[in-house]
């Protein structure tokens, strides 16, 4: 018998059939059970055990295996990267993250979305940027001049770390409208934005003031640069475990690579696995370590996920794989949401059980409204779930 992907799970005959839930299918695809990737994705995203190490040593070290973790500005009850934070690390208080994680150990940039990602990736963001000056800024960039950019960079070179407010006033540009929402008009933050998606500024921490800027030199590291679409590439399949083939989200920045040599070669390497579930045309790159991992134990934690948590990047494979359906409802008028403005999902044991909306008052967590969608919809281990939370927005 020929190995397919873990000593688990060996062809038995012929390259066509094997056990636990696995089947070659082509020369360079296997097929899946659902069943085989229920525990261990969760596993995977470090939703079945509290990670080993506490606060911020917990955070940091969690960043280094997932690579980024999402923002956003929303926090009802918490930001995103609270959320991601607080469903596996112990030890954290709100805001923590990032306080733990810049600005030596991560940075913002895109990844999926906006993300706070992995520093030792800053050389090749910075390397990219480079080779693409227009970097997802050309609206911007018609709105501001290079001597403006340079007066930017150089008061941050000398002043900086700063607030945007703390700029000198560089004078007002119209805003530019992205579907309805409206960028700044003042002339310098405007022009520290373009200087980010560049990597000539960093953020090296954030307040409710707002974020503090800063240039490199001062606040990272030299970081090596490697190839940006391959190292994105293998990224983005650790952080989500199967990074679906077709275009998406997932992809975001990556996209011009989605098709590319790279993608095959990995494949060739053995970095990735092209993998699909029975009935589907669709195929995703999973990780090979994934495929060999043993199935995974559980503790006895409900985990309350933020709504961008990379567990649920992928909303099809989630309701492929559990039977669960999760839309992010934030950006729909009232009348059209199927459950609420800013719902978050319940998984307990490997499953996920129901979901709920809630926000953060003086009173504490404040349920809105809780769907129970599991038969055995675990009432103690709920309730310990949001006392965790509770202690956990209450004590920053």
């Amino acid at each position: 018998s020929a190995c397919l992907v873990g000593s688990e799970m060996c062809i038995r005959d012929s390259g066509q059939t094997s056990c636990m839930g696995v089947r070659r299918v082509r020369a360079r695809m296997i097929e899946l059970e659902p069943s085989f990737l229920q525990g261990r994705l969760v596993a995977w995203h470090h939703l079945n055990q509290a990670w080993t190490q506490r606060g911020d040593a917990g955070i940091q070290s969690l960043l280094r295996v997932m690579r980024c973790i999402q923002l956003d500005p929303l926090q009802p009850i918490a930001s995103n990267a609270d959320l991601v934070a607080h469903a596996r690390v112990d030890g954290l208080t709100r805001g923590q993250v990032y306080d733990a994680l810049l600005p030596e150990h991560a940075f913002e940039h895109f990844a999926k979305e906006r993300c706070l990602i992995d520093v030792n990736r800053f050389g090749s963001y910075r390397a990219q940027a480079l080779k693409t000056p227009w970097w997802r800024t050309s609206k911007q960039h018609r709105q501001v001049s290079d001597g403006l950019l340079e007066a930017v960079l150089a008061e941050l070179g000398e002043r900086g770390p700063l607030l945007s407010k703390d700029l000198s006033d560089q004078g007002k540009v119209d805003p530019v409208d992205w579907s309805g929402w409206k960028s700044t008009s003042k002339a310098a933050s405007m022009a520290l934005q373009v200087l980010w998606r560049r990597c000539q500024v960093v953020v090296t921490g954030r307040s409710t003031a707002g974020k503090l800027w800063s240039v490199p030199s001062a606040a990272l590291l030299a970081q090596p640069a490697g190839d940006f679409y391959e190292e994105g590439i293998l990224d983005r399949i650790q952080a989500i475990g199967m990074l679906p083939r077709a275009d998406g989200p997932q992809w975001s920045i990556l996209s011009p690579a989605r098709k590319s040599e790279t993608v095959d070669r990995l494949i060739e390497e053995g970095k990735a696995t092209e993998v699909r579930l029975p009935g589907s045309r669709k195929s995703w790159l999973a990780h090979p370590d994934l495929l060999a991992m043993d199935a995974p134990s559980f503790d006895e934690r409900m985990r309350l996920l933020g709504p961008l948590d990379p567990m649920i990047w992928d909303r099809k494979l989630i309701q492929a794989v559990y039977g669960f359906e999760y839309l992010w409802e934030v950006y729909k008028p009232a009348e059209k949401r199927r459950w609420g403005w800013y719902v978050c999902p319940l998984m307990h044991r490997g499953k996920f059980v129901g979901r709920v909306e809630a926000k953060r008052s003086e009173q504490g967590i404040q349920v809105t409204r809780l769907w129970k969608e599991d038969p055995d919809f675990d009432e103690r281990a709920w309730k310990a779930c949001l006392q965790r939370l509770e202690r956990f927005t209450s004590t920053s």
